[in-house]
């Protein structure tokens, strides 16, 4: 019996190394049916992990490029367009579906906030030709401001 196990746990490894859509689909099955002993756990809890930092990250980037494209908004407004109006209106959705899909995420906002503007600033600044410090340090809208649909800085 020792030795099935530790085969069974030898063939999962090279699946998730060699194959990893292969090795899902054979721990869901596992899962499914009971099996929980011959899991790949160790590669399982670095996968559920690795998960929640991809959510949380896709969180963020619709988060800075929506800060992004307020900032551009505000301080470029010669070069308001129809374009810079529909990333917003489509990062505010985006945003909302990742939240809605991942309401432990809701914590973290205030985090995710700073983290992103940061970027929102590197960003804006790169397409504008602004300096980094032609933008405020801490971002100027709440997040109230920043989620509503009518809301463009003036």
């Amino acid at each position: 019996m020792q030795y099935c196990r530790l085969h069974s746990e030898i063939i999962a490894m090279i699946n998730y190394e060699q194959d990893f859509y292969g090795w899902t689909q054979e721990q869901a099955a596992l899962l499914k049916s009971g099996r929980l002993h011959d899991l790949d756990i160790a590669n399982l809890i670095e996968e559920v992990e690795s998960m929640g930092r991809s959510e949380k990250r896709e969180l963020e980037n619709r988060l800075v490029i929506l800060l992004q494209h307020l900032l551009k908004w505000r301080f470029q407004p010669v070069r308001r367009g129809k374009s810079w109006e529909l990333t917003i209106k489509a990062q505010r959705i985006d945003f909302f579906k990742v939240l809605r899909d991942n309401p432990g995420l809701k914590p973290r906002l205030e985090q995710c906030l700073i983290d992103a503007y940061q970027s929102a600033i590197i960003r804006a600044a790169q397409e504008t030709g602004l300096n980094e410090s032609d933008f405020p340090v801490v971002c100027p809208w709440s997040f109230e401001q920043i989620t509503d649909n009518s809301f463009y800085p003036d």
